[in-house]
């Protein structure tokens, strides 16, 4: 019966492997599935008895993972994540801010070109009216530049806590998989399919924060960001949300009844993208938009205010800074008319002496804090330069970002993935192993009649 009894063994194993590899291409286009094979091992000879064995059998159910490329995969996706959600705001900034027709630049030399013009007869209404019509026109493209970087800020904001959301679901999502593969492993079940889900959802979760991920020998996997703070531990998962309660977003984790105060720029992902793009870029931005327009019109009003606009009668502001306000940080006095314009410096008709002062403002230099003194009539080409250069850097890393993620995911796939013709050869061999192990149980049944026979 030894014959049978090993061909029957070696039938139900190559149909154990079958069954892999039909699973296998069956997963082939599975988003995530990592493919599984059969450890076959020799079963041993009873003790004392002259025996080469007794057939085969499935030691185990394989699956084809490497801890360490997985790792690579997800920190390669937190750097993309960072990286793509930044751009589109950048590049929108930099098409804007520099482009010949709208920039800040563009409207202050044509203010300063309406002054120059206005030169040639200080007492000409058209030329007057002139200079009024640019000033609202430099006005406008402010504010215009301004409100834009007001609404990406409250879209990044949006994005932001949009994120959360889903991020908190996945997290949810893998401590309620730990538990449940903890619970089917030690019955001996196969979890590959649960470990498949979970791993897709820490992947979700590496785009958004940049994570550490640690394998227990229990089957459970531990997710923590990069500063420690734990986000699952065993079946237990933190939530993360912003506090508006101070009158600014804070980024807040509750774990396990303890709440962390998070830096969200250095989460990494998504979120951390978002992030340090609004402190680091957007914010210092916006500052110096607001810098340039307070600076300038405080230069021009003061200006004006020493001029005449005939004997002793003193010049009056022309421009009405407002930081307070959502949408006209900049604007001209609704009441001021071209008479109002002060360009004589002792109110004799005609004196342009005051009005070359005015002009001589574009030349001189101005404060910004993220650039220190610069000249006004440079000010916005530097203050674009520099977003430029962070638009180019993020380009430069978003490339390389991608580029290391796609070899990350190629490295994943050649150890996890499935292999087509890998798995038909496979197909072939464990069939004509099946084949051969049922042609033995038929041999094993002639000779065991042929045994018969000898009686009858």
């Amino acid at each position: 019966m030894s014959i049978s009894y090993n061909a029957l063994s070696g039938a139900l194993a190559a149909q154990a492997a079958l069954n892999t590899v039909s699973q296998n291409i069956a997963n082939s286009q599975t988003k995530g599935y990592t493919r599984q094979g059969v450890l076959l091992q020799s079963i041993a000879s009873d003790a004392g008895v002259n025996s080469p064995g007794n057939g085969v059998q499935v030691g185990a159910l394989l699956r084809f993972s490497d801890s360490y490329k997985s790792q690579q995969m997800w920190r390669a996706n937190s750097d993309l994540g960072q990286r793509s959600q930044t751009q589109p705001y950048l590049t929108q900034l930099e098409k804007v801010m520099a482009d010949k027709t709208s920039s800040i630049s563009y409207g202050i030399d044509n203010f300063f070109k309406a002054l120059n013009a206005a030169a040639v007869d200080p007492t000409s209404t058209p030329l007057r009216q002139q200079v009024i019509t640019m000033a609202d026109s430099m006005s406008q493209q402010i504010n215009s530049i301004y409100n834009l970087t007001a609404n990406q800020l409250i879209s990044a904001n949006q994005q932001r806590s949009t994120l959360l959301p889903s991020l908190n679901e996945s997290l949810a999502g893998i401590a309620a998989l730990n538990q449940k593969i903890i619970q089917v492993g030690s019955s001996g079940t196969n979890t590959s399919g649960l470990i498949d889900q979970r791993e897709q959802l820490i992947d979700s979760v590496s785009s958004q924060v940049a994570v550490e991920v640690i394998n227990n020998p229990d089957g459970s996997t531990s997710v923590s960001l990069k500063g420690g703070q734990p986000l699952v531990v065993g079946d237990l998962a933190a939530k993360l949300n912003f506090n508006s309660a101070s009158g600014t977003q804070t980024l807040e984790l509750a774990f396990a009844g303890t709440t962390f105060k998070l830096d969200d720029t250095k989460v990494g992902g998504q979120l951390g993208g978002l992030g340090d793009f609004m402190q680091n870029t957007l914010k210092p931005l916006q500052v110096s938009i607001s810098e340039i327009a307070q600076k300038m019109s405080a230069k021009v009003n003061t200006q004006l205010n020493a001029g005449q606009t005939a004997p002793g009668v003193f010049g009056k502001d022309l421009f009405v800074f407002n930081p307070a306000s959502a949408t006209g940080l900049l604007g001209i006095d609704p009441t001021f008319q071209s008479a109002d314009l002060a360009f004589s410096s002792d109110g004799t008709p005609g004196d342009s002496g005051n009005l070359q002062l005015l002009v001589d403002i574009k030349s001189q230099p101005i404060t910004l804090t993220s650039l220190g003194n610069v000249l006004l009539n440079d000010a916005d080409t530097q203050v674009v330069g520099q977003l430029a250069v962070a638009s180019q850097q993020n380009q430069s890393l978003l490339k390389t970002a991608t580029t290391i993620r796609q070899q990350a995911e190629d490295d994943w796939k050649s150890t996890s993935a499935v292999n087509r013709d890998e798995e038909a050869i496979n197909l072939m061999e464990f069939q004509n192993m099946y084949q051969a192990n049922m042609k033995v149980i038929s041999v094993a049944n002639n000779l065991f009649d042929a045994t018969l026979q000898m009686f009858n």
